[in-house]
């Protein structure tokens, strides 16, 4: 009988050298933790996907996912807008860019602006 996994509908929490689920690896010599960023946090707006909504996405925040669920509420909160946190990364319903930015740098970010 054959031991290789033939499919698996969970890629994401699998060690890439072992092929065992995250929290079972015993691997030392990999970091399974996500790479840190340029500590510059980027916002964007997108379209792609959402019937024609439009979507603020904030990434590049490098807070705990309790922190972040925690400043995305502040964030919906300023904005007027609903919103969730996927990923990592903070999405707001409507185009709040400009309000995003503002609220995010007076929290002490350093933040961009990107896309178009």
């Amino acid at each position: 009988m054959s031991s290789k996994l033939v499919y698996s509908t969970g890629g994401d929490n699998q060690c890439p050298r072992c092929g065992k689920r995250l929290d079972k690896c015993r691997c030392e010599q990999i970091d399974h933790r996500q790479p840190k960023g340029d500590g510059i946090v980027r916002i964007g707006r997108e379209t792609k996907g959402r019937g024609g909504k439009q979507v603020t996405l904030i990434r590049g925040i490098e807070l705990p996912e309790t922190e972040l669920k925690a400043l995305a509420k502040k964030l919906k909160a300023r904005c007027g807008s609903g919103g969730s946190v996927k990923q990592g990364v903070i999405e707001l319903q409507g185009d709040k860019r400009q309000v995003a930015l503002e609220f995010l740098e007076a929290e002490n970010f350093t933040v961009k602006l990107a896309g178009g």
